[in-house]
């Protein structure tokens, strides 16, 4: 008898998901074609739910245009400059239960990283530098430059925090501190890779196949089945920390638009970045460094602070009682370390 896979994955997701909140309505998807920017027509009046807006009082909300792409953002508040940048399959959102906090001692700058969210999808470029970790720092560095703020604090989860490393190496006079969670860097993850890396990693090799292979199969599989999936297996504590809205908005967000730009984030790292980072693996962060990692997610036996410990050289930081999903899944304990840190 023939094998129903689609039916054997979406059980296989729905067990891992168990106990989490009611399937957020069906999204239209598309073909699965490869997709151009001449392709995606942003649409300037989407800004997300009414809900969505409500977690951040007083944040306006716009588009920054850079050299190289146009950034969707939201910032709000006053005081030291404070950017924080999210990860993958997320956007900006992702800061949603700590950015209104923050935003009472910080001007908080919440950006959707190009390709991903609702910023602009440009041309991967040769090798795909476009979508670099020095292609995003640039970017943030371009924003938080025409907000008027040369120097910042800066903190990146996932992507955001490989970002965050390319950007204090690239730019460490414009960082004042920075935090980085749950990433290790990127050139000792491809140089110490294990089974059980693979098995709870395995998006980096899948994403980083030749354009439109992934693209096509996650556009098939839909993005809430998709999203479901990567929080269950790469999360490591299951999916009762999100909202319904939360997670209805990462469903919204991730069109075949961010699709086709996270897996050329993707392809990127395991191309130009590793060469980058393989050029400069010798150079250390000079800035202060808070590493933070959440202890209950999967493939933890490293000792996170004695591999940054040779990448940079003023570090402090700690696991937490979490997975990979820091700081919606600890929002209380990861904003005392920030207002700790961040001084």
């Amino acid at each position: 008898m023939e094998v129903d896979r689609r039916g054997a994955l979406e059980a296989i997701a729905t067990a891992a998901v168990a106990g989490g909140f009611a399937a957020s309505p069906a999204i239209a998807q598309g073909s699965g074609a490869p997709l151009a920017t001449a392709d995606y027509v942003r649409d300037p009046n989407r800004w997300g739910s009414a809900e969505i807006a409500a977690m951040f009082p007083g944040f306006r909300h716009l588009d920054m245009q850079t050299r190289g792409a146009t950034i969707r953002l939201r910032h709000g508040g006053s005081g030291p400059p404070l950017l924080l940048i999210h990860g993958n399959p997320l956007n900006h959102v992702s800061w949603y239960k700590i950015a209104a906090r923050l935003a009472q001692h910080y001007h908080v700058v919440l950006p959707d990283l190009r390709g991903y969210g609702d910023s602009s999808l440009p041309e991967p470029g040769p090798n795909h530098i476009n979508y670099s970790f020095r292609a995003f720092a640039e970017d943030m560095i371009e924003i938080m430059e025409q907000l008027g703020h040369s120097r910042f604090y800066v903190a990146g989860h996932d992507r955001g925090g490989r970002t965050t490393h390319r950007m204090c190496l690239d730019h460490p006079e414009r960082v004042i501190k920075a935090a980085i969670m749950d990433v290790l860097p990127n050139y000792h993850v491809w140089n110490h890779t294990t089974k059980t890396w693979a098995l709870a990693s395995w998006h980096w090799s899948f994403m980083a196949q030749p354009e439109p292979f992934p693209e096509r199969l996650m556009s098939a599989a839909g993005a809430e089945f998709f999203l479901r999936s990567r929080f269950a297996i790469r999360g490591g504590t299951g999916l009762g920390f999100l909202t319904e809205a939360a997670f209805a908005e990462y469903v919204r967000a991730f069109s075949l638009k961010t699709i086709t730009g996270s897996c050329r984030d993707y392809r990127a790292c395991a191309t130009c970045d590793l060469e980058m980072d393989s050029a400069d693996k010798d150079r250390k962060i000079t800035a202060p460094l808070m590493i933070l990692w959440g202890a209950r997610g999967p493939d933890r036996s490293t000792d996170f602070l004695a591999v940054w410990r040779g990448f940079a050289t003023d570090v402090q930081g700690e696991g937490m009682a979490c997975g990979h999903y820091m700081q919606e899944e600890l929002p209380d304990q990861v904003y005392d370390r920030f207002a700790g840190f961040f001084v």
